[in-house]
């Protein structure tokens, strides 16, 4: 070929790789959502990281979702009303008297590096959530069990006396205190699942805080929808179908990517972006503005949640009752949901959630700052007086911030001062077991749909209390209530108890929660649930 043809189709090809260089560089990026969407990758936020991956010592509602997804006990639940059904247990009989339950275990259930799953693996698991050395924050939801909380409390050293036992490798029977209508639904939570022995034991004591072992893809095995591939510290938790996953089949997702967000401003961002397809929560001043741009995105779920102050009753002046209800009574949670949230909250009048198991709490929260003043000038603080600079210490969230502002202004009114500290959540988690802390932001969703998931809160030996205060009469009341089958005398035993701890006042409820957060549409089965759960085996992700 003649140089001359040559050179302009050299310059031809040239040009046009060029071109399309150019037009590559223009065309937009694939964003993670488009990404996931094609790949079957859901991203979700979790809010801040976890501790840990280990499910008897969950404690956050971030905690139970991944969980969730590494581990199954014997029950799963409905991916629309959290009803109880077969997980690793294909059936179960319950005794006529309610306290003797026979779980039949599927024979392909299996750990996810292959082991079979074994009843005793139930029953190993059961005496290692109870051991005293773990320290199980959750291990109060065992005591339902026979003889479990003596084993607990150190009074019994014998397990076999605990009413948990394996006939055979297929059949566990679970032996009650008490019946109890809402042992099922126990079951759901993390410290019920089943972890395996055999690869705790390769990284170290079982029974002993600080054993990695479900922290790495090396040493993890699990026997959920999912497995876990890589966890970024502050950054990300990766989870991958499990193909010996007894139900695989039924799992759509490939992957899920858990993201650590402790900014709700850089989340909402996020998902702006095309980064999540789902959110944690959103930023309070964001609501009015989804709501008039893509409503189709924006979600307030009924969601069975309290958002309240923890008071730490051994504290100077928080130590008088009177100090901590004026504190109460002065707060507008009306003005507080309707000027500053805008998503639907209510303004608590209790601790406990009204419909919570068919239970109606008691409406005596009310703003009444003249009573609040007259409460102060009892206690011997006119005008707040006398009283320290209290401390309001909250989790690093712009959402947190904006209310303890508010707090902090209506309690000026009484001529009280307070001064706000953030942590990030490691920290404040600290700050909450040792006590060193004032006043303290929290909130509490129930780890099932029943009055005693609040209430046993607040008992003398609840380790989820941090307090300092508690009453035997309150505890005596949500004792008889939780082994009480009447509902009529069982609400009234809870409506006495919550009646005392509001009159004590150890905690501020503030305000009853709906879920605000976000959802890309592509997201399919997803439902809204009053405990925020979504069983991840049944999500799926549209083109």
């Amino acid at each position: 070929m003649p140089a001359s043809t040559r050179l302009p189709r050299l310059f031809t090809a040239l040009f046009s790789a060029l071109a399309f260089l150019a037009l590559a560089a223009c065309a937009p990026r694939e964003t993670l959502v488009q990404q996931g969407n094609r790949e079957a990758t859901l991203h979700k936020s979790i809010g801040p990281d976890l501790a840990g991956l280990d499910p008897h010592l969950a404690e956050s509602l971030g905690d139970i979702q991944v969980h969730s997804a590494l581990f199954e006990g014997l029950v799963a639940e409905d991916p629309r009303t959290l009803a109880p059904v077969p997980g690793v247990a294909a059936r179960w009989d319950v005794s006529a008297d309610g306290l003797a339950y026979t779980f039949h275990l599927r024979p392909e259930a299996k750990w996810s590096d292959g082991r079979p799953l074994v009843a005793e693996d139930f029953v190993a698991s059961v005496r290692r959530a109870l051991s005293p050395a773990l320290g199980a924050p959750n291990a109060k939801l065992l005591y339902v069990v026979l003889n479990a909380e003596a084993y607990h409390r150190g009074q019994l050293a014998d397990f076999s006396a605990v009413g948990v036992s394996a006939p055979d490798a297929r059949t566990l029977r679970v032996t009650l205190e008490y019946p109890a209508a809402h042992f099922l639904a126990l079951l759901t939570h993390p410290v019920w699942f089943p972890v395996p022995l055999h690869a705790i034991a390769a990284s170290g004591p079982v029974d002993t805080r600080g054993n990695r072992w479900a922290d790495a893809p090396a040493t993890f095995v699990g026997n959920g929808a999912f497995v876990l591939r890589a966890w970024r510290p502050g950054q990300s938790i990766d989870v991958a179908a499990n193909p010996a996953y007894w139900d695989a089949a039924t799992t759509r997702l490939r992957a899920v990517r858990f993201h650590v967000y402790d900014s709700v401003d850089a989340e909402e961002r996020a998902f702006r972006a095309g980064q999540l397809h789902v959110t944690e929560s959103l930023p309070v001043g964001r609501v009015e503005a989804w709501r008039a741009e893509a409503p189709d995105r924006l979600r307030a779920d009924p969601f069975l949640d309290t958002y309240f102050y923890r008071i730490n009753t051994t504290r100077p002046a928080l130590s008088d009752p009177r100090v901590r209800r004026a504190l109460c009574l002065a707060l507008d949670r009306d003005q507080l949901v309707s000027a500053l949230l805008r998503g639907g909250q209510r303004p608590a009048t209790a601790f406990t959630p009204p419909g919570t198991g068919g239970y109606i709490p008691p409406d005596v929260l009310r703003h009444d700052l003249d009573a609040a003043r007259a409460l102060l000038a009892e206690a011997g603080h006119p005008e707040g007086r006398g009283l320290p600079v209290f401390e309001l210490l909250y989790s690093t969230s712009e959402n947190h911030r904006l209310i303890a502002e508010a707090l902090q202004q209506q309690w000026r009114a009484l001529g009280v001062q307070t001064r706000l500290l953030n942590q990030e959540a490691t920290l404040l988690r600290q700050a909450r077991q040792t006590g060193d802390f004032q006043l303290l932001r929290s909130s509490w969703v129930a780890d099932y749909n029943d009055p005693l998931g609040y209430l046993a809160l607040f008992t003398k030996d609840s380790a989820q209390n941090f307090t300092g205060w508690s009453d035997p009469a309150y505890d005596r009341a949500v004792y008889e209530a939780a082994r009480t089958t009447d509902s009529v005398k069982r609400n009234a035993l809870f409506l006495d108890a919550e009646t005392r701890l509001l009159e004590a006042a150890p905690i501020l409820p503030v305000y009853w929660n709906t879920h605000v957060y976000l959802l890309h549409p592509s997201v399919q089965g997803w439902h809204p649930t009053l405990l925020d759960r979504h069983p991840l085996k049944h999500v799926s992700l549209a083109p």
